[in-house]
């Protein structure tokens, strides 16, 4: 196999598969096992509620599993690309590690599992000690290994998992197709919109099962928010488009008639819902890859840094800290393979690979590495509410409207997050609009440290975009109350970029300048996904990539 900058030979699946599986047999699956030098936590030290997480959630305290010191193919993360990957390599007989820094959190429906959205916790966020989110209320939480990474950069915050299952545990479920003249603004022809939509989208949707809300969930007191935030953009003029989700129905009515605690019904999912009402990762891509008996998920294991193998051409050394769920350093490795696929989500993902550039570790890395990064053109909006009928905030979104007077801009429902459970006066919406506002990630080769460069009011553009369209809303309804409004683009929950595909890798995610490395995540997909959330593009972009992949051997 051959730098994804070069000519590439001949090469089927089966090849693919044996010349993985025999580098592996060679090495005896024994690596170096060199040891690195103790890495720090993010944010060590132990939280005071630890003992109340040990005895709620005694799964994250078990002993964790360790990968062998060789594994053919490492996966670095084990969100939305990273699951397709390991799933798609395992079918293929490449034995397979998948490494999470995060817990893997269980579900039940009896059980405070995760922290709730509005009183938070420190099972809610990864080593933080304050957290400020769309509602722009500060709380204080204590620190310990939570679900939800906050990553404050100048202008802009990002929301990223640090869990098994990556984003799909701390999303809303929202799954959706871009329109083709808005996929091929974003990806210029190099991906092609029809393959993706005849091929890639069906196969990831046979997958996840998505879904729009049943009418009897719809009608119920648990969406009188959904329903008073259609009737306003009908009001408008707009006609709402009901919206597939990852939800498990069955459960929300479990939740509606009493059957299990109240979560995904009571304004919880950005934390994570207990009762599994998300039809998460864990229940899908990951489970399968498992079940294969190829591929195995680390939780706990955190991926500091890559470097290629000295003497070892297309070989990888990856430094690895494993954690306890407190912060705790257990132990400091590096691992080898044979095979690495970046699957991070965007930020760690080229955290990882800027780093490398700048340390030498991966010299021939090109200069679109760390470029190209954006927010999805995310902004959270309010409104007044319009009616008497009130209810209790249930999570998933139901509907959404388009505007294209400007800018494209889409708004979908939204529950408020962070506040009651009950419906407060205001309706939500998430906006999206299609913006070019991009920023770079650099780092300081002295320390290893990565920034964000976003440019200085980044976001001013597409927040007076999304603002404009939400105010039209408002206009056409009379409000009951007039609380605050807000708009806010400082926080985005869909990083994307920072290794884009066509740029820093070939059109099928191969990093140029390397063999056997690759990009299977939101970075690279060019900062957008053309009004809508990026679940589902990540996801069908890395099938793509990865049966290309298998197919031409490498």
């Amino acid at each position: 196999m051959t730098s994804g900058s070069g000519a590439r030979p001949a090469m089927g699946r089966r090849d693919f598969v044996t010349g993985v599986i025999g580098s592996a047999a060679m090495l005896g699956l024994a690596g170096i096992g060199a040891a690195t030098p103790t890495a720090r936590a993010d944010s060590p030290g132990q939280s005071p509620n630890t003992p109340i997480y040990r005895a709620l959630v005694p799964e994250i305290f078990a002993p964790l599993p360790d990968p062998a010191d060789h594994v053919p193919a490492i996966v670095v993360g084990s969100g939305f690309g990273a699951a397709v990957a390991a799933l798609r390599l395992a079918q293929a007989g490449v034995d397979v590690a998948v490494l999470e820094r995060g817990s893997r959190w269980p579900n039940d429906p009896w059980r405070d599992i995760f922290a709730v959205d509005t009183i938070p916790d420190g099972r809610g966020f990864w080593h933080r000690t304050t957290f400020t989110g769309a509602n722009r209320i500060p709380v204080a939480v204590d620190s310990f290994g939570g679900v939800l990474d906050v990553s404050t950069y100048p202008g802009i915050d990002v929301w990223r998992a640090a869990c098994v299952g990556g984003g799909s545990v701390v999303f809303t479920g929202v799954t959706i197709e871009p329109e083709q003249r808005f996929f091929d603004q974003v990806f210029r022809g190099v991906v092609d919109y029809r393959e993706m939509h005849d091929v890639y989208y069906p196969r990831v949707r046979k997958m996840l099962q998505p879904s729009t809300i049943p009418e009897d969930i719809y009608n119920s007191p648990a969406f009188a928010h959904s329903r008073a935030w259609e009737a306003q953009a009908r009001a408008a003029g707009y006609a709402p488009q009901r919206i597939d989700g990852t939800w498990r129905w069955d459960v929300i009515r479990d939740e509606l008639a009493g059957r299990s605690l109240p979560s995904a019904t009571v304004g919880c999912s950005d934390l994570g819902n207990s009762n599994g009402a998300k039809f998460d990762l864990n229940q899908n891509y990951l489970r399968a890859a498992e079940d294969t008996g190829r591929a195995r998920i680390y939780p706990g294991h955190r991926v500091d840094t890559i470097a290629a193998e000295p003497g070892s051409p297309g070989r990888y050394a990856v430094a690895v800290t494993k954690l306890a769920p407190t912060g705790e350093v257990l132990r400091t490795r590096t691992l080898t393979c044979d095979m690495l696929f970046l699957a991070a989500g965007s930020v760690g993902t080229s955290e990882l690979l800027v780093r490398a550039q700048a340390t030498g570790a991966l010299p021939n890395l090109n200069e679109h590495i760390g470029e190209g990064w954006g927010g999805n053109g995310d902004v959270a909006l309010a409104r007044p509410l319009t009616t008497l009928e009130v209810g209790t905030q249930g999570t998933p979104s139901t509907s959404r409207i388009l505007d294209e007077t400007g800018a494209p801009v889409s708004l979908e429902s939204w529950f408020v997050p962070g506040t009651s459970p009950f419906d407060t006066g205001l309706v939500a919406s998430l906006g999206i609009v299609l913006d070019d506002t991009r920023g770079r990630f650099v780092c300081d080769p002295d320390n290893g440290r990565v920034d964000l460069l976003w440019p200085p009011d980044g976001a001013a553009g597409y927040l007076a975009r999304a603002r404009e369209f939400n105010d039209t809303m408002s206009c056409h309804c009379e409000p009951i109350s007039r609380p605050e409004l807000e708009a806010d683009a400082s926080i985005t929950a869909h990083p994307l970029g920072g290794a884009v595909i066509g740029r820093a890798t070939d059109e099928y995610g191969r990093v140029r300048g390397y063999r056997n490395l690759y990009v299977m995540d939101g970075a690279a997909v060019p900062g957008s996904t053309g009004t809508v959330n990026p679940s589902l593009t990540i996801s069908a972009l890395a099938e793509r990539n990865i049966e290309q992949i298998i197919g031409s051997g490498g």
